[in-house]
Order: C-alpha cells, then sequence, then structure tokens
C-alpha cells in the first residue's frame, strides 16, 4: 500500500459536530466559529483569535490592518508558498526578500535588520515546516525600529519558541487547509494582541459590519462558515495527540536516517517546539544521488515525497522582474531549493510505515 505525504483523519467528534450543524440549520459563520476562536486562543494562548475563510485571507487581513498599504516594504522570506507573498503584492507593498538559515530554514534576524529602511512597515516571518522563526530576536527588532510583526505561521499551530507561543507577538495568521496539522478543508485564524485591531479584523472579514447593515469600514466576506469550523474543532479536541504522533515520527525518522553520507536530517533548536507540518530533509552535494532521483526512487517504492519548495519565490518568471518584490543576496536559500525534499510525518503513520520509509531512502542512497 502507498504512504501518502500527508493524510486527513477523521474521527467521530468531527462527524458528530457537524452534523449538529446540519441540523442546526445554520451553516454560515456562527456559534461554532465563535467557540473555534476561544478555544484555539486557549490553546496558543493568544489574547485575541479572529477566524476567516483561509489563510491566506488571514495573511491579507492582518496586514491591512497592520497598516500596510501602497508603497510599503515588509521584509519576509524567499522560501516560502506563494501566498506570503501574494498577500504582500495585493496590499500594494513591496516585499523585501532576505536569506535564510541554512538548519531552521528560516529568515536570518541580522539579514532582516539590515534590510530595514525607510519604507519599511512589517516584519513577516515564516515559520516554515513548523519551526519557529526567532521571535525574541524578530520581535526585538521590531520594538526598536517601530515595526508592526505579522507571523506566516500557516504552518506551525501550537509551536513555540521557549516561553513564547508563535503569533502572539503582535498579529499571527495560521492555515486550516486539508493537509495543515489543524485542517478544516480552507479556512484561517488571525491572533492578535490588541483589542482594537481584533475589533477591526472582525469588521473586515464581515463586508465591513459591525452590526448587520451597519456599515463602518470598506470589507469583504472573508468569514468562516460553521461547517468548517465543526471539522477543525474535532480536530482541535485530539491536537495534542497529533502534535504527539508527528514529534515521535519524526524522532524515529531522524533516529533512522542521521548518518547517511549526502543526507541531512532537520535539527531542534534548543528551547523550541517543531510541530512537524513537514519533515523536510536535505540531499546535498556529497549524495550519491540528486533530491529529484530521491524522489523518483521512493515514487517507485510506493512512499509519497513533497518537494516545498523548488525554487525561491523570486525566481519564478511572474516575479522576477516584478517591481513589488525586492531580493537581496540568496545563497543558502536558492541551495536548499535544489536539496529539500520532504517525507511523511503525520499521525497516520504506523511503526511499520515509518520502517518502510527509513529502509526505502537507506536503498535508495545505496543504488537498491
Amino acid at each position: 500500500m502507498r504512504i501518502a505525504i500527508s493524510q486527513v483523519s477523521i474521527g467521530a467528534e468531527e462527524r458528530e459536530l457537524v452534523e449538529k450543524v446540519l441540523l442546526s440549520g445554520n451553516l454560515a459563520q456562527g456559534k461554532f466559529v465563535a467557540e473555534l476562536e476561544a478555544r484555539f486562543a486557549d490553546l496558543a494562548q493568544a489574547a485575541h483569535v479572529v477566524a476567516t475563510s483561509s489563510g491566506t485571507t488571514a495573511l491579507q487581513l492582518a496586514l491591512e490592518v497592520a497598516g500596510v498599504g501602497p508603497g510599503d516594504e515588509v521584509v519576509t522570506s524567499p522560501f516560502t508558498f506563494v501566498a506570503t507573498l501574494n498577500a504582500i503584492l495585493g496590499r500594494g507593498a513591496v516585499a523585501r526578500l532576505v536569506d535564510i538559515d541554512p538548519v531552521t530554514f528560516n529568515v536570518v534576524p541580522e539579514l532582516v535588520e539590515a534590510a530595514l529602511g525607510a519604507r519599511t512597515k512589517a516584519l513577516m516571518p515564516v515559520h516554515l515546516y513548523g519551526l519557529p522563526a526567532d521571535m525574541g530576536r524578530i520581535g526585538s527588532l521590531a520594538h526598536q525600529y517601530g515595526l508592526r510583526v505579522v507571523e506566516d505561521a500557516a504552518q506551525a499551530h501550537l509551536a513555540t519558541q521557549g516561553d513564547y507561543h508563535v503569533g502572539t507577538e503582535d498579529l499571527g495568521c495560521f492555515s486550516l487547509y486539508a493537509t495543515k496539522n489543524l485542517p478544516a478543508g480552507e479556512g484561517g485564524l488571525v491572533t492578535a494582541r490588541d483589542e482594537a485591531d481584533a475589533d477591526r479584523l472582525r469588521v473586515l472579514r464581515n463586508q465591513g459590519m459591525r452590526a448587520r447593515y451597519e456599515y463602518v469600514a470598506v470589507g469583504y466576506n472573508y468569514r468562516l462558515t460553521d461547517l468548517a469550523a465543526a471539522v477543525a474543532l474535532g480536530q482541535l479536541t485530539r491536537i495534542a495527540q497529533i502534535m504527539d504522533a508527528r514529534r515521535r515520527n519524526a524522532e524515529f525518522l531522524t533516529s533512522a536516517l542521521q548518518h547517511i553520507p549526502g543526507l541531512i536530517t532537520p535539527q531542534v533548536p534548543s528551547g523550541y517546539t517543531h510541530v512537524w507540518h513537514q519533515y523536510t530533509v536535505r540531499v546535498t552535494a556529497e549524495a550519491p544521488l540528486t533530491r529529484d532521483q530521491l524522489g523518483t526512487a521512493l515514487d517507485a517504492k510506493g512512499i509519497g515525497t513533497g518537494v516545498y519548495y523548488p525554487k525561491v519565490l523570486v525566481d519564478h518568471p511572474i516575479f522576477a522582474e516584478h517591481p513589488g518584490v525586492l531580493a537581496d543576496e540568496l545563497p543558502v536559500a536558492r541551495q536548499l531549493a535544489t536539496e529539500v525534499i520532504s517525507l511523511p510525518v503525520h499521525q497516520g503513520l504506523s511503526l511499520v510505515d515509518l520502517g518502510r520509509i527509513a529502509t526505502a531512502v537507506r536503498a535508495s542512497f545505496e543504488g537498491e
């Protein structure tokens, strides 16, 4: 049987909650959305949580609430999903891309500081693969220079750095997409420290209405449905078990694969909690095969893989000459884009599955 790179597990809780929504006759935003917001706020230690229709609309609303507009610059990572960049460009702002750390895959704070200028309005660190960026240093930069912070935590639900919970510095954005650790099919969550920001988020997602037909802003329909919230709530009841299973699976893979020449397994800095949205290894020049050859070999052995991401954003033609995209030198990100490949780490894996994955990787490196 093929082992997929991701797997959604639907339990009795989701089915019961969805049935309650259906029987209620209210499919749109309602009490289930409110309950999801409250429960996620408690787990994430966030002052406020506002649900949206997707992770992308979460980013868009957060940037608007942060005051980012035409001509402003937002410093972020070049090594991320396109939604990060699209949200910035959608505000008419300029994305300034800085290089990343080869161990954490996240932006280097010193390079973030070097990229700051008179037009810089916000910092948008990306917590890639489920590992937090260095928010201690990034938060300090924001305070020092008077900048807003919009964390792209789409892949990092409930990840931590010491006592810090991702998304709690200023504004944080999470995705509920079907493959995420907390899936609802589609959906997003914005965490906010400030009550006024949370109020504006709620108004903007609801067509600019504070109450029905009370228009106080130019807004959007970025509401989450109660149906999607019900699925997320069911998943949330098991989030601790999901996180624990992914951690154990990652530890198994690292133990089995860490001494293969030419293969670099992921590392977790001391004091960080990695939530393992992806288990991403690097296939270096010392390996007997390329990253793509490894992917082909594993596919033939019934092991699903994913490449996140095969190019830095600025190397896509649509962005290479885009006036809203400015990139510093990106040697690390460009090298990693040729090396990274993600292996299955999801909570649905058995010990037999994990053994198959490890054996298949070793056999591929040995030419078998």
